[in-house]
């Protein structure tokens, strides 16, 4: 079905909601053209606002706006947005639980050349950490926009992060999706991946050659974080017995930690994490690091192979 980045279906799900909505404003970080803010600038300039390169100022003042009342969308780049503007986000928009949705792009390994220093693997572990914050990562363009609706309607802040490179369009327009709930894939008894973002394509690719083998693979894309569909991760630990996850992100405090958390306390059955091993990136192309750092189906493969094996034990 093609490809598209998650950061093109916030553009669009951005100039489209500026008609609909009069109360929606954007800011941005000097960053509109990459983050695709620039969409709903474009049309709505009254409404818009380059905050400079000054991400607490960005914070703040998209604070100031919900408070008055305002649906204020703040883009940035995610390791801007969750670094240098993390205390504002505490206590001037997660504390007071205002109305303001964080659209981080260029999130994870793939903004690749760029390099460690703005590589955001723990950005999931930061937000998810907040009271009163929500978190989507959205799988594809198609989900991305509809994140973005979903996000404008929810009451309270709001983390939605964004890639920058393009991938698979896993969707068609018919999905729908709501704040809270996964979306099963693919069934199978097996075992169950669940992932989230650009790496659910990756474990859709993998599941099919594990089907070739024999192996059927349930495959959930648990696009909200938080709150975390606890029933969609109970069954698939009743009904399959072991589970993998697979995100772009540190294996600590993202969605691995998410699932193993409920896990632990409700339904033990065996976990194993695919996602960077707790070290930094560096500067190269998507493609090469996701392979350096054991984000392709090859490993996704022996999480499988793996689980199933502890489950027989276990």
């Amino acid at each position: 079905m093609g490809k598209m980045a998650t950061r093109e279906g916030y553009g669009k799900a951005l100039a489209k909601l500026g008609a609909e909505r009069p109360d929606v404003v954007v800011l941005d970080a000097d960053l509109a053209k990459s983050t695709k803010s620039y969409e709903f600038c474009k049309h709505y300039p009254e409404r818009f606002f380059n905050m400079g390169i000054a991400e607490a100022s960005l914070i703040g003042t998209a604070a100031g706006l919900a408070a008055a009342g305002k649906t204020v969308f703040a883009s940035t780049f995610a390791i801007f947005a969750t670094g240098r503007a993390f205390e504002q986000i505490r206590n001037s928009v997660a504390y007071p639980r205002l109305n303001v949705k964080i659209a981080a792009s260029h999130a994870g390994l793939t903004v690749g050349e760029d390099g460690a220093s703005h590589q955001a693997i723990v950005d999931i572990a930061i937000m998810r950490a907040l009271p009163n914050m929500t978190v989507i990562v959205p799988a594809d363009g198609i989900e991305a926009e509809q994140a973005v609706y979903a996000a404008a309607q929810h009451d309270g802040p709001v983390y939605i992060r964004l890639g920058r490179s393009a991938v698979p369009v896993i969707y068609g327009e018919e999905h729908q999706f709501r704040i809270g709930e996964a979306s099963q894939l693919r069934d199978g008894q097996d075992a169950t991946i669940i992932a989230c973002g650009i790496m659910v394509a990756e474990s859709m690719l993998a599941a099919e050659e594990l089907a070739a083998q024999g192996i059927n693979v349930r495959v959930v894309n648990m696009s909200t974080i938080k709150p975390l569909h606890l029933g969609a991760v109970w069954r698939a630990a009743q009904e399959t017995g072991g589970i993998v996850t697979v995100e772009e992100h540190n294996i600590i405090g993202g969605l691995g930690s998410a699932v193993a958390e409920f896990l632990v306390e409700n339904a033990p059955v065996p976990l194993e994490r695919v996602g960077v091993r707790d070290v930094f990136g560096e500067s190269g192309k998507p493609a090469e690091l996701l392979k350096k750092y054991g984000l392709t189906k090859e490993e996704i493969k022996e999480a499988v192979y793996q689980v199933i094996k502890r489950k027989v034990k276990y």
